[in-house]
């Protein structure tokens, strides 16, 4: 037992010096890490609809969207009470005010 006990401790104090000397430094350039990051940008385009009569009638979705006076415009008669006009793109939409009902198109009435 007593050779065992001294064959260990000889072994240990051989391997402390190896295992505690500092590690190799590398003498070429350090090897580049290169990160790549890839964003993708996604931008959302608008969809513009066509509109018929009695589709309901949503601003987001109309081209040059505002509220028109038809005295501006020729072909355009006064609207019914409740109704307005609006443009989209070039076209005059006639639409109920409360409820948003496409009563009629007017293509390319406004230019």
């Amino acid at each position: 037992m007593k050779k065992f006990i001294i064959a260990a401790a000889l072994a240990s104090m051989v391997a402390t010096p190896v295992l505690a000397a500092a590690p190799q430094q590398y003498h070429g350039r350090p090897p580049v890490q290169k990160v790549v990051v890839k964003k993708k940008v996604v931008v959302a385009k608008p969809t513009y609809r066509s509109w018929h009569k009695g589709d309901r009638f949503d601003s987001r979705y109309a081209r040059n969207y505002r509220q028109v006076d038809y005295r501006h415009y020729r072909g355009l008669k006064a609207p019914p009470r409740g109704y307005r006009y609006v443009q989209s793109g070039n076209d005059a939409v006639l639409v109920g005010i409360t409820s948003g009902i496409i009563a009629a198109v007017f293509a390319n009435a406004i230019r």
